[in-house]
């Protein structure tokens, strides 16, 4: 059998490829959209890919379900409680998908993350006929965790059915299976479709029994209580992704052309309703940038932060470093921003030209900000942080708001006080202050390395022994 697990770590996503070394045919588990890497590594292990499993409609990506059909040909498979537009096969309960003569993977019905939501069993006959070797479980069960159920709570379900059912199939699909058969998630840690998922990758079913919470013996009410308690806010273009990923859609070459534009053009985009989105360092962003612009640097978790605080249906304009628009047009159009127009060819030249439209971003130190405090000035403090971050330590007296949900909540942030804003390093924080200017506010500040920094310079200097 082949086995080849592929991983990326911006989105914290897995997808595998799996093959019959004898027959060469190979299927492609939850693609991401990119899918060159699958079609790259068909050719070097000699196989050919001729399906394509979704475990479900994923909200934190697009699948590249559409685009390995289109390159290959591949037939689609989903779960049969799905309805997509696009031609696709219904994977049933108990439903075999035979590979050749040694592999083949068992369909399961998983309903709870997602109510269309399967895994898929992995026999290898070589090493037994009837014992899976491995289980793809897509979001229903992670490492450490399991598939959050409330992020399709708005389409017909409640977050209390989805995690009754998510119960039942742990319990009925997934918890009888050998202890050795060795999971494998669709996501790792960082990802928000769970919310303690662990760093690793795999595992064996048996060690998941002992250590994952949600599998220890409970009764289902308490499940219930457990898995709905504390989720995370989901970002605004999880519902936009779902709905995509069940769709006819533009593929991914269609999207990710971009054109130069001058500086009128960029403005005159900016008039008609296009965001600017600036991906430079919030260093470089708070030194110097056009006046509207949102930040969300390159270096950091790209798209989840930018479907946190743009409108995937907006056209965006894209302001980066040389050389990097691609990259950025790429892991845009992995979350379903389809509308990328095009790039400002010269940032250096349009802030010399037009410099009436250079704005930067105050900064301030923890260093200051705890002296301040000790002096009774210190401002209106926002932590835009998840609430779990908050939870476990803070800046006393602060205002948790977090950023996914910042924008439905500009009327809790003052506009005739300073205003503080700060994350846990600095990178949220820079979008976040990047949000509220351009929504009107003019006295913003960004705390330089977030909570990191500020919890450690309030620490005495010379700690007691």
């Amino acid at each position: 059998m082949i086995f080849q697990p592929h991983y990326l770590a911006c989105l914290s996503q897995a997808s595998y490829l799996v093959a019959d070394e004898a027959s060469k045919v190979a299927v492609v588990v939850d693609p991401r959209r990119d899918v060159g890497v699958y079609l790259a590594a068909a050719r070097a292990l000699g196989v050919e890919i001729r399906h394509v499993v979704l475990t479900h409609f994923h909200a934190d990506f697009v699948s590249g379900h559409l685009e390995l059909a289109a390159a290959t040909g591949a037939t689609i498979h989903v779960g049969a409680r799905g309805r997509t537009d696009y031609p696709s096969l219904a994977a049933r309960d108990g439903g075999d998908l035979v590979l050749g003569p040694r592999v083949r993977l068992r369909f399961l019905e998983t309903p709870g993350h997602t109510p269309e939501s399967i895994c898929a069993l992995v026999f290898d006959r070589l090493a037994s006929e009837c014992v899976p070797q491995a289980v793809l479980t897509g979001d229903t069960l992670f490492l450490g965790d399991v598939g959050r159920p409330d992020l399709m709570a708005s389409v017909g379900h409640s977050e209390t059915e989805l995690a009754g059912w998510l119960y039942d199939s742990l319990h009925a699909k997934l918890l009888p299976l050998p202890d050795a058969t060795v999971v494998h998630p669709g996501h790792g840690a960082g990802s928000l479709c769970g919310k303690a998922l662990s760093a690793d990758m795999c595992s064996p079913l048996g060690v998941q029994r002992r250590t994952n919470y949600a599998l220890a013996p409970m009764s289902k009410a308490e499940f219930v209580r457990l898995v709905t308690a504390d989720q995370p806010a989901a970002p605004a273009y999880f519902g936009y992704d779902a709905d995509l990923n069940r769709r006819v859609r533009p593929t991914l070459g269609a999207v990710t052309s971009l054109p130069e534009l001058s500086l009128d053009e960029t403005l005159a985009r900016a008039r008609a309703g296009a965001v600017l989105l600036d991906v430079r360092p919030a260093a470089e962003f708070g030194g110097g940038h056009l006046a509207g612009s949102v930040n969300v640097g390159l270096e950091g978790r790209f798209a989840q932060w930018a479907g946190s605080s743009i409108d995937p249906r907006a056209p965006v304009v894209l302001v980066t470093p040389a050389g990097r628009a691609d990259e950025a047009a790429l892991r845009l159009a992995r979350v379903g921003f389809d509308r990328v127009v095009g790039r400002l060819c010269d940032l250096e030249a349009a802030l010399r030209a037009r410099p009436d439209l250079v704005r930067r971003i105050a900064k301030t130190s923890a260093v200051d900000l705890v002296r301040r405090e000790a002096a009774g000035t210190a401002p209106v403090v926002i932590d835009v942080r998840a609430a779990s971050e908050w939870t476990a330590g803070h800046v006393e007296g602060s205002l948790n708001l977090p950023l996914t949900g910042l924008l439905a909540r500009l009327r809790d942030v003052p506009r005739d006080r300073e205003v503080l804003v700060h994350c846990q390093s600095g990178y949220r924080s820079s979008l976040a202050t990047s949000l509220l200017a351009r929504e009107g506010f003019t006295n913003v500040t960004d705390l330089v390395g977030g909570w990191a920094a500020y919890d450690a310079a309030r620490a005495p200097a010379f700690p007691e022994l």
